[in-house]
C-alpha cells in the first residue's frame, strides 16, 4: 500500500464489493466517522466501511435533517476511501436535491474512490430514518431519481442503492411494492430502512426474493439489534452499523472529560486510552520514517581534516 493512498485501485474494489454483496455469507460494514476508523476497521476484518450522513452531520456538530452538502460528503467519503482497501457505500441522503442533483452525486462519488451509494425516497429536507414524523415522496419521483443516478454511472460496478422509509410511513406493504419499483429503475440494492423486528425483515425478504437487501442495526432506533448471523439466515446480503463508532468514541470522550474536570487529570483513564504505540501502528508511522530516511533526511558527512 502506497503511504498516501491504498493499493487498490478504485474499480477493484468496487468489483470486490459487489462480490462480497454477492457472497452468501453477509457483508458488514460498520461506520467510519474518519480515515482511522475505516482503517481500523479493515484491521478488525469486516467487510466494508460505510459512511453515514448521521456521522457526517453529527461531526459538524449538525443534526441529520438534510443541512450537509455534496461537497462535505463526497470529500469525507474520499478521504475515508483512501486509506482503506476496502469498498465504501455512502450514505447520499436524497441526492441533494432534483434528479439532476443525483445523478452529480454520483458521478462525484464515483470520482471520491467509493464503491456505491444509497439514495432514499424520503422528502427533502430528510429526517433521521428512525424518527417519526419522516414524509416520502411519491413513488415516480423516487423512480426518477434512481434513473438520473444510475444514467451518471460510469463504473458499472458501482452500486446504486435505493432506501425506501416507507414502511414507517405507508406500512410495509408500500415498503415491498415501492422496493420492486426501484428495482425496476435499476437500482442494485435495496436498504430497508426501520423495520422492527425480525419478522419484518423476513416478511420483507420473501416479498422481494431475488434483490440484494440491506439492513440497518442502529442503536436507540425502530429497529431490534438483530445479530448478523440471524440477518444472513433471512437472506440479508448487508448489514450497516452506522454510528455506532461514534456512539461508542465520543460516549467515552464525555466520560473522560468529566473526570479530567472532576480530578484534575487523566492518569484514571490511561488504561481505557488507545495506547500511542496502537496508535502508531494505525498510521503506519515506521513507513513513513522508512520513507523520509530513505529519501530525503540525510546526515552530513563528518570533517576528516
Amino acid at each position: 500500500m502506497s503511504l498516501f493512498s491504498n493499493g487498490v485501485d478504485a474499480s477493484s474494489r468496487r468489483k470486490a464489493f459487489r462480490a462480497a454483496l454477492a457472497s452468501p455469507d453477509i457483508a458488514r460494514l460498520p461506520g467510519a466517522f474518519s480515515p482511522l476508523v475505516a482503517r481500523a476497521i479493515e484491521e478488525a476484518g469486516f467487510e466494508g466501511v460505510y459512511v453515514s450522513g448521521a456521522v457526517v452531520a453529527a461531526d459538524l456538530a449538525l443534526p441529520d435533517i438534510g443541512l450537509t452538502t455534496l461537497t462535505e460528503v463526497a470529500g469525507r467519503s474520499r478521504q475515508i476511501a483512501r486509506v482503506t482497501d476496502l469498498g465504501v457505500l455512502v450514505d447520499a441522503d436524497t441526492g441533494f436535491g432534483e434528479p439532476m442533483s443525483a445523478a452529480r452525486t454520483v458521478a462525484e462519488l464515483e470520482d471520491a474512490g467509493v464503491a456505491g451509494c444509497h439514495l432514499e425516497d424520503q422528502v427533502n429536507p430528510k429526517r433521521c430514518g428512525h424518527l417519526d414524523g419522516k414524509e416520502v415522496v411519491p413513488v415516480d419521483v423516487m423512480v426518477q431519481r434512481i434513473r438520473a443516478a444510475v444514467s451518471a454511472r460510469r463504473d458499472p460496478d458501482f452500486v446504486i442503492c435505493a432506501r425506501t422509509d416507507a414502511a414507517g410511513v405507508e406500512g410495509i406493504p408500500s415498503a415491498i411494492n415501492r422496493a420492486k419499483a426501484y428495482l425496476d429503475a435499476g437500482a442494485d440494492m435495496i436498504f430497508t430502512e426501520a423495520l422492527h423486528s425480525e419478522a419484518d425483515f423476513r416478511r420483507f425478504r420473501e416479498a422481494v426474493p431475488d434483490a440484494w437487501l440491506l439492513a440497518n442495526m442502529t442503536e436507540f432506533g425502530k429497529s431490534d439489534l438483530i445479530n448478523a448471523s440471524v440477518l444472513q439466515d433471512i437472506g440479508y446480503n448487508a448489514v450497516i452499523y452506522p454510528v455506532t463508532t461514534l456512539r461508542i468514541a465520543m460516549g467515552q470522550v464525555e466520560l473522560a472529560l468529566q473526570e479530567i474536570k472532576d480530578h484534575g487529570t487523566q492518569e484514571g483513564w490511561l488504561d481505557r486510552m488507545q495506547h500511542r504505540s496502537r496508535l502508531y501502528e494505525l498510521l503506519r508511522y515506521e513507513s513513513y520514517n522508512m520513507f523520509d530516511q530513505d529519501i530525503f533526511t540525510y546526515t552530513k558527512e563528518q570533517n576528516n581534516d
